[in-house]
């Protein structure tokens, strides 16, 4: 399917500059131009790529300058990256998508499943499941008994869902990811076993969250474990039981997240990083790749290192580390100096 330049502007509100009868029919990357493609520049660090692409069409923000010639058309919007963002979701929603239930596949006679859902090969959905409209669950799913999925949800081969877990809608699940695996619970015993504490809540995910594949969130132990609205998890990313994330936090791959911590609304959470439990993370805060939170963190900080440290004093830390060398060297130095100065007394 073919779109103009001036197809492509109305839908995103955007001004074309140049010829608006170009037409394309894929996407590529600014620094890997295809022609008849539309691409993007957002991040500064490509523009050099735009004097020399070979795509038709480019989406820039409004106020980006030339400083050399252009080949191509522009398409002048607020933000270029949200921009691409809405082009992309426009362009899924034109593929065909899968309906109907295939075999085999079992659904128990109590469950209740939505108008113009897709129920994919070997999925398995259980006693007192309720399942809304146009949902789709893809191959070897399984959906626990009394599991509650809103509508215009996905969730992609692999996914499992314990028993008694309630999802929201427009949730989209990759492929692997395990809602309501037991949390880790075990009371340890005077001869050096553990007794496991058996882990009888549940997990409560609001509407519009997005989980990476191979990402986990526990059950509690008693009450929810909840990601709140918006929510949007990478890759292999750890959610321990009882902890509740706020609204529109997104976290990056590989962040693990200790049982009972309370994570605030819009935090910004690097990839490794560790959050322990029991702690509150206050609303707005951004937290560094590899940074090893410890303690309640107040509201809008800016955290890196492990233990984690305010931005910039971490930085200025960081500094004086890599000086260390040169620091040592200068300390033996002035410890010959100081000898010598002790001996001719």
């Amino acid at each position: 399917m073919e779109f103009s330049a001036n197809d492509i502007a109305t839908l995103l509100n955007g001004e074309v500059e140049g010829n608006g009868n170009v037409k394309v029919s894929n996407i590529s990357k600014i620094d890997q131009p295809i022609p008849g493609t539309l691409t993007f520049l957002s991040n500064p660090t490509y523009t050099k790529f735009i004097y020399t692409t070979t795509a038709s069409i480019v989406i820039v923000n409004k106020d980006f300058i030339p400083e050399n010639k252009l080949s191509c058309t522009l398409i002048r919007v607020e933000d270029a990256y949200v921009a691409l963002a809405k082009l992309l979701d426009f362009y899924t929603k034109t593929k065909p998508t899968k309906m109907g239930i295939e075999q085999p596949s079992f659904v128990s006679k109590s469950a209740t499943l939505g108008e113009q859902i897709y129920l994919g090969a070997f999925a398995y959905i259980g006693d007192n499941v309720l399942i809304g409209n146009n949902v789709k669950i893809y191959p070897h799913v399984y959906i626990g008994d009394n599991v509650k999925i809103g509508n215009d949800t996905i969730l992609y081969s692999g996914v499992k869902i314990y028993a008694g877990c309630s999802i929201g809608s427009t949730c989209i699940f990759h492929a692997g990811v395990v809602i309501g695996a037991d949390g880790f619970g075990f009371a340890p015993n005077p001869d050096g076993t553990y007794t496991k504490i058996e882990q009888i809540g549940n997990v409560i995910i609001e509407d519009n969250v997005e989980i990476g594949a191979n990402t986990t969130v526990d059950s509690a132990t008693m009450g929810s474990t909840i990601i709140r609205k918006g929510v949007k998890l990478d890759n292999l990313v750890q959610i321990g039981h009882n902890s509740e994330l706020g609204q529109n936090t997104v976290m990056a791959a590989q962040v693990g997240i200790a049982g009972s911590a309370i994570i605030g609304k819009n935090c910004v959470v690097g990839g490794q990083a560790g959050i322990s439990g029991h702690i509150t993370i206050g609303d707005g805060v951004k937290i560094g790749p590899q940074t090893g939170v410890m303690s309640t963190v107040k509201p809008n900080s800016v955290l890196l290192g492990a233990p984690a440290l305010d931005f910039k004093l971490a930085m200025k830390t960081f500094s004086i580390i890599r000086n260390l060398p040169e620091l040592r060297n200068d300390v033996i130095e002035l410890q010959k100096k100081v000898k010598i100065i002790e001996d001719n007394k």
